[in-house]
């Protein structure tokens, strides 16, 4: 190895990035306040791998996705042969753990998680290789009032976090029946204008044409607006359960858009489909989406059971909490500044007398003059700094400075101290 390669600095690998400790007090609200929504709506927490077998993902997403085709991390296993890949959508996994786990032997379950999902695409700001996903799936609900439930537990959730203008696109793709004669009508439609579909449309015209309506190809606009609407081929059932999710909508005041090119990009949806989109991000608009899978569950093994969920995209959600000036901070309540010997051999002590209160405190370490430990009590943020010198550890006593708000400095004991940093 030479030199030259020993003193190469490392850097991330494209698409997978570091989130420096500035950036952290955000994500912690977003993730923090994402909790606390999903337990009012009785939501559990569940944990799955980030390795999943690849046949997971060929059954549930579908063999003719670009996720499957093309996006996935997917490597066969040194040791034992198994096809392997990082989990690319949590979906699939969920399901997986339900059905291996006969969750819902006791009835319906309601579940959310949280992670990294892998996917190899092209990085764009909003969209990244590794990116973090907020699932939320519930089981054995049939009726609307799950979906319902689900888009008004985004729209408390986007109102809490201070996100406005951001619009929920609705539609019902049916059910696989009703799908499959849709799509015999559909390709029939696309192969009479085969001179305008492009290289992806083509490719996608005989495995997945319903994914050819989401083109975003401008030359192609016209041509898939007067293509046939899968509206026209549902039945009376599938009609009347859209027609109650938009009902239910309607009743708690929740404003949507019907949009009959909405599709979603997996194979398992059926019937309800649905994206909360924002402008402010450029192509990558959608924060979050999500829809019905009924079949979903008895594909992967288990007992027919009906099936809602929504992935909830965070890296474009805290670009969005950004452009709408959401701010949050990490602040320790107290920076212990100790000067002499005797102050630092009391240092650590104090400062766990003050923790087990409940309050958050940086010790000083590695010595310097009083005037440089307050620069770096400053620096840090800190409401309070709190001041040991030798005299105040031989009276029993502790210097009290505020930092960040108007305030003498007095000296008390410590319980006084922290009545005043409680405050």
């Amino acid at each position: 190895m030479t030199q030259q390669t020993k003193n190469t600095k490392f850097q991330s690998i494209k698409g997978f990035y570091d989130t420096l400790p500035e950036m952290t007090p955000l994500w912690q609200k977003l993730e923090d306040t994402a909790r606390l929504v999903l337990g009012q709506y009785g939501y559990r927490n569940i944990r799955m791998p980030i390795v999943e077998p690849t046949d997971l993902f060929i059954r549930s997403v579908g063999e003719h996705t670009d996720i499957v085709e093309k996006e996935m991390y997917s490597w066969e296993d040194p040791l034992n042969g198994d096809r392997l890949t990082l989990r690319p959508e949590g979906t699939a996994g969920c399901v997986r753990a339900v059905v291996e786990h006969s969750l819902t032997y006791n009835g319906p379950q309601r579940l959310w998680y949280t992670g990294p999902m892998f996917r190899h695409e092209n990085v764009q700001k909003g969209r990244q290789r590794q990116f973090h996903q907020i699932g939320v799936e519930a089981f054995g609900f049939d009726g609307p009032d799950v979906d319902a439930e689900q888009i008004i537990l985004l729209a408390r959730l986007w109102k809490v976090l201070g996100i406005a203008d951001v619009e929920l696109q609705l539609n019902s793709i049916g059910d696989a029946h009703e799908r499959a004669e849709y799509r015999k009508s559909l390709i029939t439609y696309f192969e009479q204008h085969s001179e305008l579909l492009d290289e992806d449309a083509k490719r996608r015209l005989h495995t997945n044409p319903l994914r050819i309506l989401d083109s975003k190809n401008p030359r192609m606009q016209e041509m898939i607006e007067g293509a046939p609407k899968l509206i026209d081929h549902l039945g009376d059932e599938t009609r009347q359960h859209f027609a109650g999710l938009c009902t239910k909508l309607d009743d708690v005041g929740i404003a949507y858009k019907l949009n009959s090119r909405l599709v979603r990009g997996l194979d398992y949806y059926n019937r309800t489909v649905f994206e909360w989109v924002t402008t402010k991000l450029g192509s990558q608009g959608t924060i979050a989406g999500g829809g019905r899978y009924d079949s979903l569950v008895a594909r992967l093994g288990g007992d027919p059971t009906p099936a809602c969920g929504f992935g909830i995209g965070l890296e474009r959600v805290f670009l969005l909490m950004q452009e709408y000036g959401v701010t949050a901070q990490s602040q320790p309540d107290a920076y212990l500044i100790n000067v002499g010997e005797l102050a630092e051999s009391v240092a650590a002590k104090t400062a766990e007398a003050l923790r087990d209160v409940g309050l958050s405190v940086i010790v000083h370490a590695g010595g310097g003059s009083f005037k440089s430990q307050m620069k770096k009590a400053d620096r840090s943020g800190a409401r309070f700094a709190l001041i040991l010198g030798d005299d105040e550890v031989q009276a029993n006593k502790i210097a009290v400075k505020p930092m960040l708000a108007a305030g003498e400095q007095v000296t008390v004991d410590l319980s006084h101290a922290i009545d005043l940093l409680k405050r």
